[in-house]
């Protein structure tokens, strides 16, 4: 059976950049029956959790694997490299589990698939993938964005 890669925040694990979850009930569900496999980038990249927020500034997460921005923290720390590493691992983790898809967190500049923060630090958004989703993507993987499943599950309920 071929499996999903899902965000790891998504499934209730404590990876988010502020040490916290985007807990969903569906996605742990998923993960409890052996459909998914739970993983974090930006961890498997270096980066510690907690971890100061970061953005990318210059473009999307294709930009970047383009070379032609970067991810920078709210300190203004260069972490481009980190994002890069995690979502190579990310893929290996695909490829190893066999995994065709993945379901990404919303709005993250790892994982977002369908827009990203704008790399102001200030809430804006702007169209465009995060470096993991772009880097999937690029490499044969479907990539769904979390919010988009979600509004899909619950169709399937109503």
């Amino acid at each position: 059976m071929k499996k999903y890669l899902i965000s790891a925040c998504l499934v209730g694990l404590d990876t988010r950049y502020d040490g916290e979850s985007n807990a969903e009930a569906v996605f742990s569900d998923m993960v409890k029956t052996g459909k998914a496999v739970p993983f974090c980038p930006e961890q498997a990249g270096g980066l510690p959790t907690p971890r100061d927020p970061s953005e990318i500034i210059g473009g999307d997460g294709q930009n970047v694997l383009e070379g032609k921005a970067r991810v920078i923290t709210d300190k203004g720390q260069d972490v481009t490299e980190n994002f890069l590493a995690g979502a190579k691992e990310t893929f290996k983790l695909a490829k190893l589990f066999r995994a065709d898809r993945a379901i990404l967190k919303s709005k993250s500049p790892s994982c977002g698939c369908k827009c990203v923060y704008d790399g102001t630090f200030n809430g804006k958004l702007r169209s465009g993938m995060g470096v993991t989703a772009a880097y999937l993507r690029e490499h044969g993987i479907n990539v769904i964005d979390s919010e988009d499943y979600l509004k899909q599950a619950q169709k399937l309920y109503i």
